[in-house]
């Protein structure tokens, strides 16, 4: 439990809510009879686990429609949290679903937001209404008439944050949510602020009330703490969690998953989930049988880098990954180096890269100036490239390849020894 309490105020979650939390965790567990598959240790996790999703809500994050069109989704929120962009980002979402979506410009605080919203609009193909030098009431109201005289089943209003809870934010929130009478009133949350979060959200319950939270930044923020705080506090569920800077980077919120993410069990459904979006099925089994061949060119390598990198920022990806989620030094992880590898492969002409035995000394010193690197770091390249396809070669005939310096680790294998005694007695012999 100690263990358990540390991860989770690691992951910046409330204190209080740790506390209730884990004498409730306690209760459950002490006299549970323990399965004879699992240890206990693994018993207690799966409890935790489970109270973690419990905690954070059912597995439904939909948001509600309206049985007569046009549903209206208000986001309200502090000035900084990522209003104007989570707008963006859900209208594309919704499209993805087949809804028709419109943006409505209500933020005539932020010096251009109405800028900023109409080129996101552009971006997306999602139509934008914004009124210059109208009150946030008339803006919305009127953006909201546009939509309907289009025919849009979707209207999201970006309003006006401030860069702290106040009076007047909250009664020109009221205003604009009374006149649009919207189906959603969401209050959009950085995941960063962590413990700020929980108050912002607190100050916002009391005065306007919301339906749901959308947490951004929730990459920046690998465990997402603020969203077990935010629904233990206010007992509102998060419905759609930002997870990336592009503008296809939000999705509904998976209790479940979250939970494997603060205990730093890695999101393993969301990397599913995500290779499948950005890899071609056909593509991805081509390459597996090349690779468990030991037939892993540098064209290979390419391709898998491409897939990698249409699958978002190499950190977050591997962030998803049980046991890597909550390595030291995983934000220290140099995208850099990676491009500097393309660099080298692309240096290569299309016969050395496919074969790449090819490459002697005055080709390495071609592809290193055409790279922009050195030789050595070429060498090191083509060495890794080597043991790599030993390796996946191993694999592939059901052999469990030995890491490097295992064999010296453990000393020599029976084989070995046997051959060098079969030697000694022909030595003794002659």
């Amino acid at each position: 439990m100690r263990e358990v309490r540390l991860a989770l105020l690691e992951a910046d979650v409330n204190f209080e809510v740790v506390k209730d939390f884990t004498a409730r965790v306690r209760e459950r567990a002490v006299g549970q009879e323990v399965l004879k598959s699992v240890t206990p240790g693994q018993q207690v996790v799966k409890i935790v686990h489970e109270e973690l999703t419990a905690l954070m809500g059912s597995g439904d994050s939909r948001l509600a429609f309206a049985s007569r069109p046009p549903t209206v989704i208000l986001l309200a929120g502090l000035q900084g949290s990522g209003k104007t962009t989570a707008a963006a980002k859900l209208a594309l979402l919704l499209r993805k679903e087949g809804h028709s979506a419109a943006l409505v410009a209500a933020d005539l605080q932020r010096p251009a937001a109405i800028d900023q919203l109409e080129q996101l609009g552009r971006e997306i193909d999602i139509p934008v209404f914004s009124e210059e030098r109208a009150d946030p009431v008339a803006a919305a109201t009127r953006g909201l008439e546009g939509a309907r005289e289009e025919g849009l089943d979707t209207v999201i209003l970006d309003t006006a944050g401030r860069l702290h809870v106040d009076e007047a934010l909250m009664d020109e929130l009221a205003a604009v949510r009374d006149a649009t009478r919207p189906t959603n009133v969401l209050l959009v949350l950085d995941s960063m602020t962590g413990q700020d979060a929980v108050r912002v959200a607190e100050a916002f319950a009391e005065r306007v009330a919301f339906d749901g939270i959308v947490l951004t930044k929730l990459d920046g923020d690998a465990r997402g703490g603020a969203a077990l705080s935010v629904k233990a506090v206010t007992g509102k569920p998060v419905k759609l969690v930002s997870v990336g800077e592009r503008l296809d980077q939000l999705d509904y919120f998976h209790p479940d998953r979250m939970a494997s993410r603060i205990l730093g069990m890695g999101d393993v459904l969301t990397l599913v989930e995500k290779a499948e979006a950005a890899v071609e099925e056909d593509e991805a089994k081509e390459l597996e049988q090349r690779v468990l061949k030991g037939e892993f060119t540098f064209d290979d390598f390419l391709s898998s880098y491409k897939m990698i990198r249409r699958m978002g920022p190499l950190q977050g990806v591997l962030k998803l990954i049980p046991g890597l989620g909550n390595l030291d030094g995983l934000e220290n992880v140099d995208e850099r180096q990676m491009g500097r590898v393309e660099a080298i492969v692309l240096s290569m002409t299309p016969q050395e890269r496919r074969f790449p035995h090819v490459i002697d000394g005055s080709r390495r010193q071609r592809i290193a100036k055409g790279s922009g690197t050195t030789v050595q770091q070429v060498n090191q390249l083509l060495e890794a490239r080597k043991q790599m396809a030993k390796m996946m070669k191993q694999l592939g005939k059901g052999k469990m390849p030995a890491l490097p310096g295992q064999a010296m680790q453990n000393g020599p294998s029976r084989s070995a020894t046997k051959k060098q005694k079969r030697k000694r007695k022909k030595k003794s012999r002659r």
